[in-house]
């Protein structure tokens, strides 16, 4: 009998951890499922992390130095560039009108008790993201899993391969392209195990929640789920469709194995080696745009995550009864853009990265306690339509570099 395709295998999974974590809820052996059963999900993340930085590394290099003259990589750059400002912009404005619209916060009395991990680390400001994008030690920045600094050294690395004579030029691009091939294939092998790693980080969130938290943020989380529908169900594909006439349906059938797991991982990042697969394999974009465009798309282009920012941090400030003016809600949106950039493609780190538009606008820290029950769910909302327009971006590229798709 032939074993189904990976995204049912995963959509089977899905379900069965759905299921599974409200039984271990409803028998009371959900510790058991949040001690044991979650460390197969532990073990599938630790294992895609562990490639993360290799993989990028290496297919960044390969892709400049695919692009043999400087000239391939600006043009190369300024698109990817372009696409990403424009599609982040995008999703905060439509972010924007929907909390305005339906202003969740209003008349809303919610009590908060937690803190976020992380919190006394965020505080920096926006020059201070920016400033960390330059690595004083590019292998330290490798050591610690640092993406953007990682980039940045490795797009500059590839592009001055390209200045070098021919022998060392030739050399160091066949390194890289090895590297990249046998990362490829360790990666092929690791994204065998992803039903399982699905299935034990979707029961774990279940029977740890359940679903009475949701209760009282409804008007929230329908604000944030209109917000993110409207811009990956509509916007996205108009974009694809009238600027580079691909088929939305079939891109988003190509793509479906990558978003099950954004769901369900909640990381661009660990979901950036089957977002590659599935863009060369299922999409039919060349190695030379997709090892370019979704290694910087999964660290700068979170469309979910700067729409997510800009909605939670105008429904706190409903909740506290404070007015933003348009000026602020403008600070706002730059804010939450320049945010979006900086927050790493790991889990909730866009519920780090809120408290610098918190602080943009004066208003106060304690309101992310507000919304950090329901943060899990809207992470793995919102990652999927992170990774759904980088997914968006490649293809996009690609045919504007004529490459021939399957979508």
């Amino acid at each position: 009998m032939k074993k189904p395709a990976l995204h049912w295998q995963i959509l089977i999974a899905l379900i069965a951890g759905i299921i599974f974590g409200f039984i271990a809820r409803s028998l009371s052996f959900e510790s058991f499922v949040i001690q044991h059963i979650s460390l197969l999900g532990t073990i599938f993340l630790r294992l895609l992390r562990m490639v993360i930085v290799p993989l990028i590394v290496a297919s960044i290099i390969s892709g400049v130095t695919s692009l043999d003259q400087s000239g391939g990589f600006g043009r190369m750059f300024t698109k990817t560039f372009i696409y990403y400002i424009f599609t982040s912009l995008a999703a905060i404005l439509t972010g924007l009108a929907a909390v305005n619209l339906f202003r969740p916060g209003v008349n809303t009395n919610l009590g908060f008790t937690q803190v976020p991990e992380g919190l006394d680390r965020s505080v920096d400001g926006i020059g201070d993201t920016l400033l960390g994008i330059i690595p004083l030690n590019p292998i330290e920045s490798m050591a610690k899993g640092d993406i953007l600094p990682t980039i940045l050294f490795s797009l500059l690395f590839g592009f001055f391969i390209l200045k070098t004579p021919d022998k060392y030029k030739t050399a160091l691009t066949d390194f890289f392209n090895a590297v990249f091939e046998v990362m490829m294939k360790l990666t092929q092998f690791i994204i065998r195990f992803t039903p399982i790693g699905v299935f034990a980080l979707i029961s774990k969130m279940i029977a740890q929640t359940g679903f009475d938290v949701f209760l009282p943020m409804l008007s929230y989380i329908y604000t944030i789920i209109m917000g993110l529908a409207i811009h990956a169900l509509l916007t996205l594909p108009l974009i694809i469709f009238l600027f580079g006439r691909i088929h939305p349906y079939k891109q988003a059938k190509a793509m479906s194995p990558a978003l099950l797991t954004a769901f369900s991982t909640a990381s661009s990042s660990a979901t950036l080696p089957l977002t590659i697969q599935s863009v060369e394999k299922n999409a039919g974009v060349s190695n030379r745009v997709s090892s370019f465009v979704l290694p910087l798309g999964a660290t700068i282009n979170m469309d979910g995550t700067a729409l997510y920012e800009c909605v939670a941090a105008i429904f706190i400030s409903q909740v506290y009864g404070i007015e933003l003016s348009f000026t602020q809600q403008a600070l706002v949106v730059i804010t939450a853009l320049a945010a979006s950039i900086g927050a790493a493609g790991i889990p909730m780190a866009g519920l780090v990265m809120m408290t610098i538009v918190l602080r943009s606008v004066g208003l106060p820290l304690e309101g992310i306690g507000l919304i950090l029950a329901v943060d899990p769910f809207l992470d793995m909302l919102r990652t999927t339509v992170n990774v759904w327009s980088d997914s968006c971006g490649a293809v996009l590229i690609a045919k504007s570099e004529g490459e021939a798709l399957k979508v």
